[in-house]
């Protein structure tokens, strides 16, 4: 018989609350979604900026929830014949309950940040430890307050490997969440220009993504990008923070794991590297020079973390983009083909870089064409529309055929672009909609990417809607 995540007793006492109602002996999951809830989960009745969960505990309960974690204060706006364990605040019990997660297995843990590159490194991580052990993982960008203490609670007893984002918008975010993970190792993806608005400089972003050391384990070990222009900095925070261990990776040359050789091909990459020594070949299944990158680290941590380095390598050929992070999706047209990459999740200089990389890789079959769909990075502050004019050597460095701007800021690149390469430029993405619609011709290759905000996913969706996928043999 499968163990429950949690007992009853286990769960009430890392919580430190009181019972009320039939809660189930076995607790098989923990949920902060009624939607989504499977029968069996606790669900956590989480107080958001818009929505509380107290509001859904009923729902929630319908859908058999074997208890509902909830405030005492909202207790009398409850259904009375709930099953609850009863706190003082339900964040806080998640996160002690997150607490003894941790403090009860014996997994081996890396835990990833960035101001690029952390979901991809998360996922890539889970890929590679799955050859080795069971993996428990964050699900999709599952990284801040409550993010992380729910991916702890979610931890099963017997995990073998944990792989955790830590993700920050201020100083003083990822500090606690770390001291909660306690990893035995630690990534730092790259420091790049993002949310500026809330630091200023590039140097207080990399101080602030340096808080992850203050939760290594004491043998732990840090890993840096060794061609980061933050890279003394971080190098310094992690030997104040009393780090046992400094590994890097990169392109250059003293780094200790570093690319050899790189061979590219539509959507992968064919690897030579050097990890901390052991020569390995490897393919990727996924395109851009920046998965190369992050490879590096991966393995370096699958080292460091006593798992299997030739099976991590062969794990990454099944690696693949997800939804809104570079997915690609081929449509058909009456006379042929297009593609549409999806990178409408997030935005910032360093990922608009990588994903023009991207676009300049991907075949074209002439008279289709390379095209960016660019709407506005978000949280740049006063240095907003000089960031997105520096946008213009990226785009002529990669070939782009065409351009289509939405966004207040954006209209700093739309200036700077030639005639023969705008197609047509609005203020929110809607604008876009029709003529986007009307220009695809087959052969295309269309990159869709902006900050969440600046809701550029439509636009994918809008494209899928109106042509029909391909079938997945010409697709392949």
């Amino acid at each position: 018989m499968t163990e429950p995540l949690w007992t009853r007793e286990a769960f009430v006492e890392a919580t430190g609350g009181e019972t009320s109602g039939e809660v189930a002996d076995a607790i098989t999951g923990i949920s902060i979604d009624s939607r989504t809830l499977q029968p069996g989960e606790a669900f956590v009745a989480i107080k958001g900026d818009r929505l509380d969960g107290h509001d859904f505990v009923a729902a929630a309960l319908e859908a058999g929830a074997s208890l509902a974690l909830v405030a005492r204060e909202r207790m009398a706006d409850l259904p009375r014949d709930g099953r609850y364990v009863i706190v003082d605040d339900p964040l806080e019990a998640l996160r002690q309950l997150g607490v003894a997660a941790r403090a009860r297995t014996e997994a081996r843990i890396v835990a990833v940040t960035g101001s690029v590159g952390k979901t991809g490194t998360k996922e890539a991580l889970r890929l590679t430890l799955e050859r080795s052990g069971k993996v428990h993982a964050s699900v999709a960008s599952f990284n801040n307050h409550w993010g992380v203490p729910l991916t702890l609670a979610r931890m099963p007893a017997d995990t073998e490997y944990g792989v955790f984002e830590i993700g920050m918008n201020h100083a003083g975010e990822i500090t606690p969440l770390v001291k909660m993970v306690r990893p035995h190792v630690a990534i730092i993806t790259t420091v790049q220009p993002v949310h500026l608005e809330f630091f200023g400089s590039v140097e207080k972003i990399a101080q602030a993504k340096a808080e992850i050391f203050a939760g290594l384990e004491p043998d732990g070990v840090a890993i840096l990008n060794r061609d980061n222009n933050q890279f003394d900095l971080l190098k310094f925070l992690a030997t104040a923070a009393g780090v046992a261990r400094v590994d890097t990776f990169g392109e250059s040359a003293g780094a200790d794991s570093v690319v050899e050789k790189v061979s590219r091909q539509p959507g992968s990459s064919s690897v030579q590297a050097s990890i901390l020594g052991n020569e390995i070949t490897y393919k990727i299944g996924a395109p851009g020079r920046h998965h190369v990158k992050n490879s590096l680290a991966v393995l370096t941590a699958v080292v460091e973390l006593g798992a299997d380095l030739a099976l991590a390598g062969l794990a990454l050929a099944d690696m693949r983009a997800p939804k809104g992070r570079g997915e690609v999706t081929r449509l058909k047209l009456s006379d042929g083909y297009f593609d549409v990459i999806d990178e409408s999740y997030n935005a910032n200089p360093a990922s608009m870089k990588a994903a023009l990389e991207v676009l300049s890789e991907a075949p074209v079959s002439r008279p289709g064409r390379r095209i960016a769909v660019l709407g506005d990075m978000r949280e740049l502050g006063e240095r907003s529309d000089q960031l997105h004019a520096g946008l213009f050597a990226h785009i002529a460095d990669a070939g782009i055929d065409t351009v289509y701007c939405s966004g207040p800021h954006m209209h700093a690149l739309w200036d700077l672009l030639p005639k023969h390469q705008r197609a047509i430029y609005a203020e929110e993405a809607a604008g876009l909609r029709n003529r986007l619609l009307e220009d695809v011709r087959p052969g295309d290759v269309i990159m869709i990417k902006g900050s969440l905000g600046s809701k550029m996913g439509p636009l994918v969706e809008a494209l899928k809607k109106e042509y029909p996928p391909a079938d997945e043999t010409v697709a392949a």
